[in-house]
């Protein structure tokens, strides 16, 4: 088994500008192929999925919205030889992301990880998850209301 970095998954989805990312680019499909089949047997983590995403929707770099993001990562977290912990609550957090614009792929991942837990409130003073059907956002109150 082998850890795979944002920049593999990168250099895999983003079309190549030089001569040496076209090099970069045929070496990680080969490598996607192998995963595809089994052959090759490799992880990852929530931090390398949430900075992929972060890349791809970027205006500084691939500026895809966050349907378009979700739609290249989907497939590559589906496949055979990609294991990840929580891959189903990974690829849950991509469906809130794509249909929901206001939240960012962070935010995604902690309502598909509250949905997986049962849990139905979260702390925050985001108001971007008033907008999410099934969580209630409550803000901590003020010390001189806790009294």
């Amino acid at each position: 088994m082998r850890w795979l970095d944002t920049n593999i998954f990168l250099r895999y989805l983003a079309k190549p500008a030089t001569e040496a990312d076209r090099i970069k680019h045929q070496a990680n499909f080969g490598l996607f192929q192998r995963i595809r089949r089994g052959d090759e047997e490799v992880t990852t983590c929530e931090a390398v999925l949430t900075e992929i995403v972060y890349n791809l929707v970027s205006t500084r770099q691939y500026h895809l919205s966050h349907d378009e993001a979700a739609a290249l990562l989907r497939p590559l977290l589906t496949l055979r030889g990609l294991h990840l912990p929580h891959k189903r609550t990974y690829l849950r957090a991509l469906d809130l992301f794509a249909v929901s614009p206001f939240l960012d792929i962070e935010d995604a991942v902690s309502v598909a990880h509250m949905e997986r837990l049962g849990i139905r409130e979260i702390l925050s003073y985001d108001t971007d998850f008033d907008r999410i059907h099934g969580v209630t956002r409550i803000e901590p109150p003020a010390q001189e209301e806790q009294q």
